[in-house]
């Protein structure tokens, strides 16, 4: 059975896409930690990051990278941090959070709640800075 993600490429379900390339898609995390808290996923299902082969992996934190270089051009922080858990959803992703301290990649914090007019925003503004990057 396919996972949402997966379900979210296909355009099944909607996202708030900030970024795509042929194997991977970013894409706005709909309970999100912080403002422009992402979701990096290769396309291909695969429940387990470690599971991806060498040149996938190394490719999806390639993407990774020029995601969170969009993500603080757009809202500048003082870096942007990378958590990979996996128990959430059976399809390999990476969490990229714009940090000011620590305590803004805690996953038992408070989820911030914006209108889809406030994730489209946020979205665009990423998308546009990810477009900008060379």
């Amino acid at each position: 059975m396919a996972s949402i993600f997966s379900k979210i490429v296909a355009g099944e379900i909607p996202s708030y896409k900030v970024a795509e390339t042929e194997q991977f898609y970013a894409f706005l995390d709909i309970f999100p930690l912080v403002k422009g808290h992402t979701l990096v996923i290769p396309k291909a299902e695969v429940d387990y990051i470690y599971d991806l082969d060498d040149d996938t992996l190394g490719a999806l934190h390639i993407f990774a990278k020029k995601v969170a270089q969009a993500i603080k051009l757009a809202y500048p922080c003082k870096k942007v941090g990378t958590a990979v858990i996996g128990l959430e959803v059976p399809h390999a992703h990476i969490h990229l959070i714009p940090m000011e301290k620590e305590g803004d990649m805690l996953f038992s914090n408070p989820k911030l709640s914006f209108s889809p007019e406030e994730f489209q925003e946020i979205a665009t503004n990423i998308a546009k800075a990810f477009h900008e990057l060379k």
